[in-house]
């Protein structure tokens, strides 16, 4: 197995200077690029910008962009105004913001880093409980350590697998229109040394009818209460699909993405991002994100176990 990254690699804060400083994954896998943000509204821009991804990440991001503030002198309503509006749709943002917000030091920033670090590596472990010896997962968008500040939640759990030698290879969707399966999650597999194969959203449904997938793993930007998920768009039509094949489809995620206050998907705000992202030609709609239903998803994966239906009684937000 590979190195992963290390969490500071990906998000971190420094007091000289002061800054937040990312690991830009726009430019990767090309080039490995750190941007300093010297202000909370450089940090939101940075998360609206997608220079740094993923529900936990953003979270994590959004958590120092306040300490930042804090260190500055700044106004912090307006900073935490700022970042809580720079995208809609993952949870982990607003809580992480609420989590900091009596405490906005450098070290409570940096404990929350380390505790959504930690708690992915609780989840991949109970994650990886669940795939077979030779299993060929397929997984969608990016759930890495640089969507999560460190380890990974569904890609965390590929790797756990690998780690127990369960884990034969992985389909990577690559995850249009920004294709972060292809450019970051098979860049993470690469670097972990995990066997895997980029392909078009649109052939993942040819590869289950050939027998190609054993199950598929997802991370998640928001989960209601009822267990229903939202994720990157595209992840719906997976999980009607591996419903149509009989495929498990499992969905990880830390505790920090529980929506206890959404009651169901329709309660989800949806992202929809510039249309020039799809076609700068033609008209185009962009939704960032799709619903999945709780009836769909086999199982949902916390830091505290593996959650079967009904997701109101058995995710720890409702208990």
């Amino acid at each position: 197995m590979g190195e992963a990254l290390e969490p500071e690699q990906i998000v971190r804060l420094e007091e000289d200077g002061p800054a937040v400083v990312l690991l830009d994954q726009r430019r990767l896998p090309d080039e490995v690029v750190e941007l300093r943000c010297s202000s909370a509204a450089e940090v939101a821009e940075a998360i609206r910008a997608m220079a740094v991804r993923g529900a936990p990440a953003i979270g994590v991001a959004a958590a120092y962009g306040l300490a930042l503030a804090a260190l500055r002198g700044d106004d912090l309503g307006e900073a935490e105004r700022l970042l809580a509006a720079s995208r809609p749709t993952a949870v982990n943002l607003p809580w992480a913001l609420e989590a900091v917000r009596d405490e906005p030091t450098p070290e409570r920033a940096r404990a929350l880093h380390r505790e959504e670090v930690e708690r992915c590596r609780r989840m991949a472990a109970h994650a990886a409980a669940l795939f077979q010896p030779g299993t060929r997962a397929l997984t969608h968008c990016n759930a890495g350590g640089l969507a999560t500040g460190g380890y990974g939640s569904a890609v965390g759990a590929l790797r756990a697998a690998a780690e127990r030698g369960v884990l034969e290879r992985v389909l990577v969707d690559e995850t249009r229109p920004l294709l972060q399966g292809a450019r970051l999650t098979a860049w993470e597999l690469e670097q972990a040394g995990i066997r895997h194969a980029v392909i078009a959203d649109s052939a993942a449904g040819f590869l289950m009818a050939r027998g190609e997938v054993d199950l598929v793993v997802t991370g998640a930007d928001r989960i209601a209460a009822n267990g229903d998920t939202a994720n990157k768009i595209g992840t719906y039509a997976l999980a009607v699909l591996a419903a149509h094949h009989g495929i498990p489809f499992y969905v990880v995620a830390p505790s920090s993405t529980l929506d206890p206050a959404t009651p169901d998907g329709s309660r989800i705000p949806i992202e929809e991002r510039d249309p020039g992202e799809v076609s700068v030609r033609f008209p185009a709609r962009n939704p960032a994100f799709d619903v999945t239903p709780a009836a769909l998803i086999s199982a949902i994966v916390t830091e505290h176990g593996v959650h079967r239906p009904p997701y109101a009684e058995s995710l720890p937000c409702s208990a």
